[in-house]
């Protein structure tokens, strides 16, 4: 289960395969996917304006259309530097208490 603070809020496609994102803790910034560009479904992104086209989905991920979408929660752990431990507390007590 996802805090609700990590939840994404907004999302901008900007240039060079670069998303801004928001989420409702306040995180924001800017994350850089073009390791992803013209790969696999990702070459969409190479069609047109097809990048532009990112918004948060209804199911609250990175959407370009219903078949490509990246997690919001990997994206929240890149752009904060966080572990799956801080955003996943209850699934990982021992690991989220090393180093108090």
């Amino acid at each position: 289960m996802r805090m609700d603070t990590s939840k994404l809020v907004a999302v901008t496609a900007r240039r060079k395969y670069r998303i801004w994102v928001r989420y409702a803790d306040g995180a924001q910034g800017e994350v850089d996917l073009g390791h992803l560009a013209g790969k696999g479904v990702f070459k969409f992104w190479d069609i047109g304006s097809n990048f532009q086209k990112a918004h948060v989905s209804d199911a609250g991920a990175v959407a370009w259309t219903d078949d490509i979408e990246i997690c919001p929660d990997s994206l929240y752990l890149r752009l904060t530097g966080k572990s799956v431990a801080d955003l996943f507390p209850s699934q990982f007590p021992v690991l989220s208490h090393v180093g108090d």
